[in-house]
């Protein structure tokens, strides 16, 4: 979900990690001002290149590469395009990146306002990270994906602060999913375990859990009172 850019909150990282972003929207640009606020060593890429991206690395020290490079030694990769774009990723795009890498999928099906009808999500019934993960060709971690990506920058708060948000977290790789929640908490959210990614229709568009601004109860009331049923203005 996206929102307009705000101030950079500062912060420092406990431990460096390097980190490819592609797709420098919203949720991608603003996760590359947070990271690379706290400290870690980001790659940010999208589809139109390098050269358009000369303002953000010059605003966060980020460095601006080609998408087939935003992965080269990534411990955690953030996909954050739209979904009917990721077909169109390079392939082997995962290729260079480190053992045991963390994709994050924060992407959305939006049929009716963007991508047009996807099949292999409607008439399978499957998931928007399932569809996500047999596109790339490895597992994805969901997370990000109703979260308005001002909140990034403006809603950060420390691990106790009765006003920090949780951001809901599904992916059938346990240590990925640890390392994931870990970099949430990092950026100042707390998480809840949304099961794995078959599950992850509870955090689809149209949930309860779509766009809340609550902490870790209400984030997992949320996705308890999910339907599974796609709503009319989710489908093509």
């Amino acid at each position: 979900m996206d929102a307009v850019q705000g101030h950079r909150p500062p912060g420092r990282a406990r431990r460096v990690m390097k980190i490819g972003i592609i797709g420098a929207g919203n949720i991608g640009g603003n996760l590359t001002r947070r990271l690379t606020a706290l400290g870690h060593e980001v790659s940010v890429a999208n589809s139109r290149g390098p050269h358009t991206l000369t303002a953000l690395a010059e605003e966060t020290g980020a460095q601006p590469v080609p998408v087939e490079e935003a992965a080269r030694g990534a411990e955690v990769v953030v996909v954050t395009v739209p979904l009917k774009a990721v077909p169109d990723l390079p392939s082997g795009l995962l290729d260079g990146a480190a053992e045991g890498v963390a994709v994050i999928d924060t992407g959305n099906y939006y049929p009716r306002e963007r991508d047009g009808r996807i099949g292999g999500i409607e008439d399978e019934g499957i998931t928007e990270s399932r569809w996500t993960e047999r596109q790339i060709g490895h597992p994805v971690i969901k997370a990000f994906n109703g979260t308005y990506a001002q909140d990034i920058l403006d809603r950060p708060r420390p691990a106790g602060d009765p006003d920090r948000m949780a951001l809901p977290v599904a992916g059938d790789d346990e240590t990925a999913k640890r390392t994931v929640r870990a970099l949430i908490d990092e950026l100042g959210f707390d998480t809840v375990d949304a099961g794995g990614i078959d599950d992850s229709w509870r955090q689809q568009p149209a949930t309860p859990v779509y766009g809340l601004r609550a902490g870790t109860d209400g984030v997992t009331k949320a996705l308890a009172e999910a339907s599974a049923e796609r709503t009319p203005e989710f489908r093509g």
